[in-house]
């Protein structure tokens, strides 16, 4: 049975069911703001259309947890959420509730249950990971091969982490979500100028829809389309690296723009929106917690592996991956930099996958 982070010593014992309650409220606060910047509030803050959304039940005793971490002290105070954008030509989440599809996103969005402090980390879709079923590949393979469930088990796995509730989303929502918001405001270089509109084309075709091409680079409100290809731009310095960074970018305009946006703004995409997000989260709790959306604040973020400690290589039948040096080394960082716990020390598990990311790819890095 997993810790209970809200648990202080003194207090009265809840039962498990009483803490589960406690906490999901106090988790689905925070996404009211985080999860509309990742596109989902547009559909969760609808009560006419909400048993339309895709909500989905995940059997727990499915997930994985490294030995240690349901009772580690590290993330008590704290709440993890997986958040994942699917690739799909037509823009759309895969149907069923264990749709498969690459991730072309991949974030861990962790709440200071306290604070209301939110921080943000991408995990790069490339990097060389146990995707939760002890075969490695890239981290974007496991939605693919066995939906969310396998791609939590992938990052509870690498990161000893106890994620149990997530959201996902296709780029058709992602573009409804920054329209029904009025766009957002970010500085587009010259670099990104050049790739902007070719994925703006990319996605069109994929979905059947227009675009405006984007003529003129600096700070400019860019539409849901717009928006969307900027997040997907990765030929420019930075590769995949500033792409999530650039997702991470969105996301923070997206959160400012939805604290003034109105419900009945949000309503006039929601019927796009709603076929394209599929979430393990309970829409009445969120309707209920609607009015605490401007507590939350996104006060950091990052991406995984860490700059300091990653490489990249191409690996036999693999391709070009993202390489953490070490998994240990990154999954102790992680912790200090999600949970300020320096001291942090990885389970016997991490020891375990990080020899074997070195390994088997110690000879083909760069």
């Amino acid at each position: 049975m997993a810790t209970n982070p809200n648990k202080a010593a003194g207090k009265k014992q809840l039962t498990a069911k009483e803490r589960a309650k406690k906490q999901r409220k106090r988790v689905v606060l925070f996404l009211i703001e985080v999860l509309v910047l990742a596109v989902m509030v547009v559909v969760l803050v609808l009560t006419n259309k909400a048993t339309q959304m895709g909500k989905v039940q995940i059997n727990e005793e499915d997930l994985i947890f490294n030995e240690g971490v349901e009772e580690s002290t590290t993330m008590q105070g704290y709440r993890n959420i997986a958040l994942f954008g699917v690739d799909n030509i037509s823009g759309e989440v895969p149907e069923g509730e264990n749709g498969k599809a690459r991730t072309d996103t991949i974030i861990i969005a962790s709440i200071n249950l306290d604070t209301k402090e939110v921080k943000l980390v991408s995990v790069y879709r490339d990097t060389y990971l146990n995707t939760g079923d002890d075969y490695y590949n890239k981290a974007n393979s496991a939605y693919a091969s066995g939906g969310y469930t396998q791609a939590i088990n992938m990052l509870n796995t690498n990161l000893d982490l106890n994620i149990t509730d997530f959201v996902t989303v296709g780029f058709k929502g992602m573009i409804d979500a920054v329209d029904a918001l009025g766009g957002v405001y970010i500085d587009v270089d010259s670099a990104e100028l050049q790739h902007i509109n070719n994925y703006q084309i990319s996605i069109t075709d994929g979905i059947g829809t227009d675009y405006t091409p984007v003529t003129e680079t600096g700070y400019q409100l860019l539409d849901g389309t717009q928006a969307t290809a900027y997040c997907r731009i990765r030929y420019t310095a930075g590769d995949d690296f500033k792409r999530a960074s650039r997702q991470r970018e969105v996301i923070a305009a997206m959160a400012e723009a939805a604290k003034s946006a109105s419900i009945s703004t949000l309503n006039q995409t929601v019927d796009d929106v709603i076929p394209n997000v599929y979430t393990s989260l309970d829409v009445d709790e969120i309707l209920s917690l609607m009015g605490d959306l401007a507590s939350y604040s996104i006060v950091d973020n990052a991406g995984f592996p860490f700059e300091e400690n990653i490489t990249t290589g191409r690996i036999p039948d693999k391709g070009s991956c993202v390489i953490p040096v070490d998994l240990a080394t990154n999954v102790t960082l992680l912790h200090e930099f999600l949970f300020n716990d320096a001291a942090y020390v990885v389970s016997d598990d991490i020891v375990e996958f990080s020899g074997e990311v070195e390994s088997q790819t110690s000879p083909y890095l760069d």
